[in-house]
């Protein structure tokens, strides 16, 4: 196993060395892999165009990395548990030799469906090992593949199709979610009316739903994968070829095609994988994202195959069939790593303590979140109630864009902070940066989260529009790849992210973050959630319209708000009120967690339709129920 940091001490040696001699740190880092050809020159950047290139010139493929090179000792191990949406069905748990087996002879499927090195290649699946299965064989023979997550309507899933002019897409028939089953095929269907450049679609048996079948386009994953060898060479890529396109939505216009390539991402996701969670060999290790979004690529599939893990992958959601899921899951399968995010958290607090329980949780030895940072309150509910005051809570920051974790506690390693990402890792070096582009120095100090130097999984393009990707991250500062998030450094040099500068309120010619004033009502007892945007005020400019989820039906809504004004006080100070606060039944989500603000920003201002796409929604009725409620 690669290097791991084992003291805090040696993460600052770490730490120092990356940043003085980064060079020869990841080379250092790279070495732990098979290389069919060394590279030339490990790094060649400029943030102005940009261009970053990672190992140069040298020579790979990512599977025989995830896979090959684990057969000789590991070949018997399990790699990866399936755990099914529904309980009642069959656990599957797959060595690392059945893996191998199964993304050859996929691989070999796709190549008789005419797919070939660089061809981009859509899969829209469910959580189902054949998943990741397509995932590494696209990998295997050079293909680039672009996920989409399951949820996704067929017109997003065209948009995404379209942009990559994706030739192949691979798909269910359907899939499970909860007490939901979702029309995977049909959607994909519909999808392609609109995709010419889609000439084959590979269709797994999920669910038994009756599907139509385009005659020679549609073919069926189980047969194809019959008539096909185990045995594939893996095709031989170079270190920045490209080995994925995500697609991250913009703040305006249609989605970006994230481009990652294979050297640089391979050495930072398992680095970053190991040390973070300092994962110990035969550790069962779960992270419940979905494989649609980057958390699923970076920390389901590659980190953990890369170091040869135990990797759980769960089809279901959290709540289903009871709010207890989670932590039955833990316990069944005895999980060491448990990696999920803060709504998730807060959803099941919302709970109650009923549901946690009856599970004894003492396999876990560390727990993780991401996606969005973590408020005090959920922070602690989790320490106390999950890993009984015993698990380290590593509260991870980084992007689609970055590949990988940037900001991270490194488990019983980095003292932590509730709601602090804490410190940098090594090779990563962050600056905060005022609204003028004057770095800020010191602690103390409160600003746009910027990077000064490449890491190895930094973002290379926007598919098909470098300058899309210019203009997003390197132009705001020059010289400076720009996160969008606000940030504070504390006295200890810890780092907090603040949220969105998009989601920043000026009032009274101060700068608020929405996720510090959230954060603020979130700490009343009978607050679950909150979101806050700005609105325009007469007075302050910009005023702070704040949305809440009750615990408990509160008949007494102005005793509760005049609580929360206290409350706001208390932890933040008298400039964090809201001006106006709104009890509402949920909040516009989308699938993947993430509150769709811009439909708040509307209504807060009186917009009473014009809502834009609210497909991506997972409840879109709820938009309605905000509105009628709106507080004048």
């Amino acid at each position: 196993m690669a290097y791991r940091i084992t003291s805090f001490n040696e993460y600052k040696q770490e730490y120092q060395k990356s940043v003085e001699h980064p060079e020869a740190f990841w080379a250092e880092k790279a070495e732990a892999f098979v290389w069919i050809k060394k590279w030339d020159t490990v790094l060649e950047w400029n943030f102005t165009e940009p261009n970053v290139k990672w190992f140069s010139g040298g020579k790979l493929n990512i599977t025989e990395n995830c896979l090959d090179r684990h057969l000789a000792e590991r070949g018997d191990q399990v790699a990866m548990i399936w755990e099914p949406n529904n309980p009642d069905e069959t656990v599957r748990k797959i060595t690392y030799r059945q893996l191998h087996g199964d993304v050859c002879r996929f691989a070999n499927a796709l190549k008789n469906n005419g797919a070939k090195k660089g061809d981009r290649i859509c899969i829209y699946m469910p959580m189902v090992p054949e998943l990741a299965v397509a995932v590494l064989a696209c990998a295997r023979i050079g293909a680039i593949h672009s996920v989409v997550f399951g949820g996704f309507s067929f017109n997003s899933l065209s948009e995404r199709i379209q942009d990559a002019a994706c030739n192949i897409v691979v798909t269910a028939d359907g899939g499970f979610r909860g007490a939901k089953d979702i029309p995977l095929k049909k959607i994909v269907d519909e999808a392609l009316l609109t995709c010419p450049s889609v000439k084959k679609v590979i269709v797994l048996k999920r669910t038994g739903i009756a599907i139509n079948m385009a005659d020679g386009r549609d073919v069926w994953w189980e047969s194809e994968v019959r008539k096909a060898s185990t045995d594939c060479p893996a095709e031989v890529m170079d270190s920045e070829d490209m080995l994925f396109i995500l697609y991250t939505s913009g703040s305006t216009g249609k989605p970006k095609g994230v481009v990652h390539t294979t050297g640089g991402y391979m050495v930072y996701v398992d680095y970053t994988f190991k040390n973070v969670f300092q994962y110990n060999d035969g550790d069962v290790y779960w992270c419940t994202a979905d494989v649609g979004w980057v958390t699923g690529h970076s920390y389901l599939i590659y980190g953990p195959l890369l170091a040869g893990a135990i990797t759980l992958m769960f089809e279901g959601i959290p709540v289903f069939p009871d709010a207890g899921r989670f932590w039955k899951v833990i316990d069944k399968h005895q999980v060491n790593i448990f990696y999920t995010a803060p709504t998730a958290i807060r959803s099941l607090e919302a709970h109650g303590l009923d549901y946690v329980k009856p599970y004894k949780l003492d396999s876990l030895r560390v727990l993780g979140t991401v996606g969005e940072p973590i408020n005090e309150e959920a922070w602690l509910w989790y320490h106390e109630n999950i890993g009984k005051g015993q698990c380290p809570i590593v509260d991870t920051w980084w992007q689609t864009e970055t590949g990988g974790i940037m900001i991270s506690p490194l488990v019983g390693i980095t003292e932590t902070k509730p709601s602090f990402a804490t410190l940098p890792l090594p090779g990563v070096q962050p600056v905060l940066m005022d609204e003028g582009g004057k770095e800020l120095k010191g602690n103390n100090v409160e600003g746009r989260l910027c990077m000064k130097f490449p890491w190895p999984s930094i973002i290379r393009t926007t598919y098909g529009n470098h300058e899309r990707c210019h203009d997003n991250y390197f132009s705001h500062y020059k010289g400076y790849y720009f996160t969008g998030d606000g940030c504070k450094r504390d006295e200890n040099g810890y780092y907090r992210i603040t949220g969105r500068v998009d989601d920043v309120i000026k009032v009274s010619g101060h700068l608020l973050g929405t996720a510090e004033i959230e954060n603020a009502i979130n700490q009343h007892p009978d607050i679950v959630e909150s979101a806050v945007v700005g609105f325009p005020h007469d007075i302050k400019g910009w005023g702070i319209y704040a949305f809440v989820i009750c615990r408990n039906e509160r008949k007494d809504v102005d005793t509760l708000r005049k609580e929360i004004l206290e409350t706001v006080t208390k932890y933040m100070g008298a400039i964090g009120k809201p001006d106006k606060i709104q009890v509402v039944p949920g909040l516009p989500k989308t699938r993947s967690g993430k509150i769709m603000r811009r439909i708040l920003r509307k209504i807060s201002e009186g917009e009473t339709a014009n809502f834009g796409d609210t497909s991506t929604l997972l409840d879109p009725a709820v938009v309605e129920e905000i509105k009628n409620g709106a507080v004048k």
